[in-house]
């Protein structure tokens, strides 16, 4: 179970607390894919990230405006942003009256995003720190991003994804909060590749010949304030 405390304060540490997502046992023999996921996330295991991290009448926004963000943050009586694209700029609505809007506090609560970007194929530390910028202007001060990003293999020579996310949400301004590795499938009890008897003889689970995704890494960021010619930009 993951250990998140996102409103209370807490002394700076070069190490941000990890929690692990277990699969559910009540999901355990549910489909590999399930349509109503995001990101591999089932809708319980993301209603439990947005009840973590927000408050009652918070404003909750998906950059892909995925139904099942939206529809877990009205179940938990959070409000659900929807996001546009005008040029380069991005805009929350909420369905509410401008007047009405004006009035209550203002930013988005919780920003949930997936790596890569669908017009994107990789993730370059300078287009991702643009990025993260863009988002970061869209969060009220406190305001949190959860950023959902399918593992991956290290390759010869270069970092780890993770660590050019989290290099890039620096850079942006962004807090490094947590980190949530999510499983996606269960685990078997025993792994006959672990055994030096069997190893060799074992072949690795693969689908379409391709390994299997076990799991992902979801990491938390929270924001600093910005600069006020950044904000009324």
């Amino acid at each position: 179970m993951p250990q998140t405390h996102p409103h209370h304060s807490e002394p700076h540490t070069d190490r941000p607390p990890v929690g692990l997502f277990l699969v559910p046992t009540h999901r355990r023999d549910a489909p590999l894919v399930d349509p109503a996921a995001w990101h591999g996330i089932d809708p319980q295991r993301l209603a439990w990230l947005i009840r973590n991290y927000t408050r009652d009448g918070d404003l909750v926004a998906d950059l892909d405006n995925h139904p099942t963000v939206s529809k877990a943050a009205r179940y938990l009586h959070r409000r659900s942003g929807t996001i546009t694209t005008e040029g380069d700029r991005l805009r929350v609505t909420d369905g509410r009256p401008v007047r009405a809007r004006c009035l209550a506090e203002d930013g988005v609560a919780l920003l949930l995003a997936g790596l890569p970007r669908p017009d994107a194929d990789h993730l370059g530390l300078h287009d991702t720190a643009e990025a993260m910028h863009r988002w970061h202007r869209l969060l009220r001060p406190g305001g949190f991003i959860l950023v959902a990003l399918p593992a991956r293999g290290l390759e010869p020579g270069q970092i780890s994804r993770r660590s050019a996310v989290i290099s890039a949400a620096r850079n942006a301004g962004l807090r490094y909060h947590q980190h949530l590795p999510v499983v996606l499938l269960p685990l078997p009890a025993h792994d006959p590749r672990t055994d030096a008897a069997t190893a060799a003889s074992t072949q690795p689970a693969l689908l379409h010949g391709q390994h299997l995704r076990t799991h992902l890494d979801v990491l938390a960021f929270t924001a600093t304030t910005l600069d006020q010619e950044d904000t009324d930009a």
